[in-house]
């Protein structure tokens, strides 16, 4: 059985311009220790990796302060980070990501370019990064053609939407049988801010500190259990979030 856990779309450095002074900076500060609250999920589950499906920081050009905050939480966590670029954080070219690669401590890994790649002896990950802000086709299709070895666990990290969000024009938008097309074992996306599974191997993890009350949901992280080769993914939401938002008459 390997566990880890699947979370997203943490958008570190989100000013929260409509917010009043005092406030903006306490929820920017939720932000942070919500990697210290996924982390100590990972460890009361025995989950050795946390999967970040895009949108780590909320811009792709976060100040030096803010990255060395988030790398030195995650550098103290006791587990491993595999990092998506999302369309927050897109991996343009000399920017966040190189830096982050430059400054990362050993347990942080950062996945700029779709290339599988094994995260223990059974287990390979294949990561769909986005190079730019808007896709107009599938980012999730590369995933299609990633190989791995005979009999590997085949576990997909992306960042996009299945659905319209009502919009007029759609990007980044993901089959909804990728996981079946790619031949995955289980597929971690990103996006959407509250948790939503779909077909048997496909999730959103939400975010894990929300900051609106859209999606209905409460801050989490999923502990994705998996058997082996294709065993049906275990999947559990659990509580990160250090506010609720709440819509009052």
């Amino acid at each position: 059985m390997v566990k880890l856990i699947h979370t997203a779309d943490w958008q570190l450095g989100k000013p929260f311009g409509k917010m009043p002074d005092d406030l903006r900076t306490v929820l920017r500060e939720a932000r942070l220790d919500a990697i210290d609250a996924i982390a100590a999920v990972a460890r009361s589950q025995g989950a050795e990796h946390v999967l970040v499906a895009g949108d780590v920081f909320d811009n792709p050009g976060p100040g030096d302060r803010l990255l060395r905050q988030a790398l030195s939480r995650m550098r103290d966590a006791g587990c491993t980070w595999w990092l998506l670029p999302g369309n927050h954080d897109y991996a343009r070219s000399e920017g966040l990501w190189s830096r982050l690669q430059s400054d990362a401590p050993s347990n942080v890994k950062a996945l700029t370019e779709p290339i599988a790649v094994q995260m223990d002896e059974q287990c390979w990950l294949l990561p769909a990064p986005l190079a730019y802000r808007r896709t107009m086709g599938d980012p999730t299709a590369i995933l299609d053609e990633l190989a791995t070895p005979p009999g590997a666990t085949r576990i997909g990290l992306a960042h996009g939407s299945i659905r319209t969000f009502g919009a007029e024009q759609q990007t980044n938008l993901v089959a909804p049988d990728r996981a079946a097309r790619a031949g995955l074992d289980y597929l971690a996306l990103g996006d959407w801010h509250g948790f939503l599974a779909f077909g048997d191997r496909s999730a959103y993890s939400g975010t894990p500190e929300p900051d609106r009350f859209k999606h209905q949901r409460p801050g989490e992280a999923l502990l994705v259990s998996l058997a082996g080769r294709l065993a049906l993914p275990e999947v559990t939401p659990l509580p990160t979030a250090n506010f609720e938002w709440q819509s009052l008459d």
